[in-house]
């Protein structure tokens, strides 16, 4: 055990590993497969249907239409397929990554053509950004009418080319199954992600001969899963050498199903690690060594240990700018080794020392054994004076929060108080804004799949569709959509599908009657003109709409709460009811902010860790 190792008396629970959306959905189409006819007579729609069969799909999300009609004929006789029939479009398409993620499968979404298609743009584009595995299905018009603006028509593999990984147009039915394979194979390996394929009609109508291929052919789609040993080898050295190393934990770790192993690292190297809004629960925050989340709204300990390395391990992240503030002053005096599954990420951003190109489970295991063997050569790192400066990080700057001047409920506690009753083995799905930095602060996630929001697109009206589907995914599972009144008002309707559906959803309305990060950006850099913020939907108005009521009018159990004496009450009673959907009306202070802050475009040296109050730590070695 390294010097200063925090971790040195403590008892070591290996988690159990995140689902791996490749092996789990490998699996099942293998299993689906051998229960599938390789050739029959059918329509391409008949075909289509099969093949989502054999690709191992269990779960669709989806509305019908005009052009994908055809499908939807065949899909009543699938006794394999549960179609949910979703509210809108955006909808089905953010439930397929809740699904995907929580059930470790590829999440697949159908729409018609023209507009339906086009309100799938949203979450492919979302999905490519936090490497979602996704096939979504949309049906076009005629091959004969392509390009001619007929009715319900849009170019979707146009508009969705550079937000997807790769997209199909299928014209001709006798393709039909081995596009979908293709689909699904691209979908899952490699940097997963979402793939479109756009079905014309007259190819669903048209008689073919299903014939589902038994190998799949993609020139120049080779992804590199296995590391170079000599980089694995440089990685180690540096690891075991440097005084001031930094793992930096980014999804790369929750889809590769790394976080086993990982935790080895974490424990060998005894180096800090800090996890990304996307890696939340990568490594356990009850580990003495995770500093909790980097970036704008991070703890002061993970920003300040980041500028202070001298070695940084990026570990499937990005270098994304929420994360490095200002590019150019982020970790200045740190050489780089940067792994990760797409080559196209590594020296994207910062120049690397060291790049490793592999699946990050992969590499993370060549990885253990070449540091033993460091170790083993040249003696354990010390790193007590690291570790002696992080703990006085920790002491002097904690998170925490203030009690509200207007007597409104703390957004912070209600968040903190749902964690802690809900547990570690909930799954919970924010929004984007104030609500999902507080989600991502005071909840302690001990385990991958916990967390799921959208980090790189940040997409108000995710939550409630993508808690919906995680639901469906991982159906034994307690989960909660924290979400805010403006993102909620994008996608209620979803609450609908899960009252019809039994999808027994929990929702944790945090009500500020403001768009509340918006707002936080207008106190401190718009002297507090408050343009077009304030959404008339809680405490001391008119509440346009009453949130209970409309829970009510959804099938849904609508309760409210409006004082600290009964938050835990309250969400006793919602966890309490599990044969319908729960709504919580939490009315919050607008006037909470989210700290510590890294404004846009400054460095990460410029913290804020309240508001007048910034840190400083000692820059010199």
């Amino acid at each position: 055990m390294a010097q200063g190792h925090p971790a040195a008396d403590q008892a070591s629970t290996t988690p159990r590993p995140a689902p791996s959306p490749a092996h789990a959905a490998a699996a099942a189409a293998e299993r689906a497969r051998a229960s599938v006819p390789q050739r029959e007579e059918m329509t391409g729609a008949q075909s289509l249907i099969r093949s989502l069969e054999a690709a191992g799909v269990d779960t669709v999300f989806g509305i019908p239409g005009g052009a994908i009609l055809p499908a939807y004929d065949p899909l009543m006789d699938s006794t394999q397929l549960r179609h949910i029939l979703v509210r809108h479009e955006q909808g089905a398409g953010h439930a397929a990554q809740g699904y995907a993620q929580t059930s470790g499968k590829v999440g697949v979404c159908m729409a018609t053509s023209g507009p339906g298609a086009t309100n799938l743009v949203t979450p492919i584009a979302d999905a490519n950004m936090d490497s979602v595995p996704l096939v979504a299905i949309t049906g076009q018009v005629g091959a004969s009418f392509i390009g001619t603006d007929a009715f319900q028509e849009a170019d979707i593999v146009g508009i969705t080319m550079p937000v997807s990984k790769h997209n199909f147009l299928v014209t001709d039915p006798a393709d039909i199954p081995r596009v979908v394979a293709e689909a699904f194979h691209i979908a899952r390996t490699g940097r997963p992600g979402p793939v479109l394929v756009d079905v014309a009609k007259s190819a669903l109508q048209s008689r073919t001969v299903f014939e589902w291929p038994t190998d799949i052919h993609l020139p120049g789609y080779h992804p590199v899963t296995k590391p170079h040993s000599k980089q694995i080898r440089e990685a180690a050295k540096l690891l075991a050498t440097a005084r001031r190393p930094v793992l930096y934990v980014g999804g790369g770790a929750i889809r590769s199903g790394a976080a086993d192993v990982l935790r080895k690292l974490v424990d060998l190297s005894g180096a800090p690690v800090v996890t990304t809004l996307m890696a939340r629960g990568a490594v356990p925050d009850s580990h003495p060594q995770n500093l909790g989340m980097p970036g704008m709204h991070g703890t002061v300990p993970a920003v300040a240990a980041l500028q202070r390395a001298d070695l940084v391990v990026s570990l499937g992240a990005r270098f994304d700018d929420r994360v490095t503030g200002k590019l150019s002053s982020f970790a200045p005096g740190a050489a780089i080794i940067h792994a990760d599954i797409d080559p196209a990420e590594i020296g994207k951003n910062r120049a690397v020392d060291v790049p490793i190109v592999g699946d990050l489970r992969e590499t993370i295991s060549e990885l253990v054994p070449a540091l033993a063997d460091e170790h083993a050569k040249n003696g354990l790192p010390d790193l007590a004076g690291w570790w002696a400066t992080i703990d006085d990080w920790r002491e002097t700057y904690p998170l925490g929060y203030a009690p509200t001047a207007d007597g409104l409920l703390s957004p912070q506690h209600v968040i903190q108080t749902l964690g802690e009753m809900a547990g570690p083995e909930a799954v919970y799905v924010a929004g984007v804004g104030q609500h999902q930095m507080w989600a991502a602060q005071f909840i302690r996630y001990e385990r991958p799949a916990a967390w799921l929001n959208s980090g790189g697109l940040g997409t108000m009206g995710y939550s409630i569709p993508a808690a919906m589907g995680a639901k469906v995914g991982d159906p034994d599972r307690e989960v909660w959509a924290i979400d805010g009144d403006g993102c909620f008002q994008m996608t209620n309707q979803e609450l609908a599908t899960c009252t019809i559906n039994d999808i027994p959803i929990k929702v944790a309305l945090i009500n500020n009657s403001s768009l509340g990060m918006v707002r936080q950006w207008q106190t401190l850099f718009y002297d507090e003109r408050y343009s077009n913020t304030d959404l008339h939907t809680g405490h001391g108005t008119a509440r346009v709409p009453d949130f209970v009521k409309l829970a009510d009018a959804y099938g849904c159990v609508g309760l409210r709460v409006e004082h600290a004496s009964d938050v835990e009450a309250t969400i006793k009673k919602a966890r309490e009811i599990n044969d319908q959907p729960v709504l919580i009306d939490f009315n919050v202070s607008r006037d909470a902010m989210v700290w510590p802050m890294v404004a846009a475009g400054v460095s990460n040296d410029d913290i804020q860790y309240a508001q007048g109050i910034s840190p400083a730590w000692d820059r010199e070695d």
